[in-house]
């Protein structure tokens, strides 16, 4: 008689990747579809239901998958910001560190207003829809608080990489320069210019560029 582990086939790999690649394509879906929903409805009057219906999927896996809007709504700042949804840090892409590592302020200047003008452009609407969630719930006040506290140290880490390839205006600190390049790329200012002035993103670049060189190189 044969024995009967040489008539058994070996066991088959369990497919993670593919595992993987499909939770990461369900998870787009979701956030596609809450971005769309935010916006028309606000994100008071978004439903996790409506999410479901919009995404093609059932709340449960919603829940299973992203918890609850809160998280939603942070896991689609972070796409916004990097473009993607890959988890590496704004200031450790390509760009950014193009801007860090230049060595002429000028040019280190030209590139961070238009990259940052990429990212306003894709994060400012959901930033704006943050602003209004954080009045109804005290752990997005708490979320929006940690991202602008978090967005001051990044621009803090450019106005020092700028200083370290020559002098700042006279008078101007780093804290002061990492201030200044703080509020002049606020989501707010931003939409000021782009929506209700009307101003392109090439405009907006621009004017950011001229403003960057005169407050904060001598």
């Amino acid at each position: 008689m044969k024995s009967m582990s040489r008539n058994t086939p070996p066991a088959r790999k369990y497919d993670s990747t593919r595992r993987q690649a499909q939770a990461r394509e369900t998870r787009l879906k979701i956030v596609e579809a809450a971005h769309t929903l935010f916006l028309e409805r606000g994100y008071a009057g978004t439903t996790m239901e409506a999410i479901a219906e919009q995404a093609g999927v059932s709340p449960e896996t919603i829940y299973a998958t992203l918890k609850n809007k809160r998280k939603i709504l942070s896991f689609l700042f972070e796409i916004s910001v990097g473009g993607d949804d890959q988890p590496v840090r704004v200031l450790e892409r390509p760009e950014p560190q193009a801007v860090l590592h230049d060595t002429d302020q000028h040019r280190q200047l030209t590139r961070f207003a238009k990259d940052i003008t990429g990212i306003l452009s894709r994060a400012a609407p959901v930033f704006e829809i943050m602003r209004g969630a954080a009045k109804m719930e005290p752990e997005i006040a708490k979320l929006l608080q940690r991202l602008l506290r978090e967005r001051l140290r990044n621009m803090t880490v450019v106005a020092e990489h700028i200083a370290a390839n020559g002098p700042l205006r006279e008078g101007l600190s780093k804290r002061m320069a990492a201030e200044i390049i703080w509020s002049m790329t606020s989501p707010e200012l931003y939409r000021l210019f782009t929506l209700d002035l009307g101003w392109t993103n090439k405009q907006y670049t621009q004017w950011l560029l001229d403003t960057l060189i005169r407050l904060l190189l001598p």
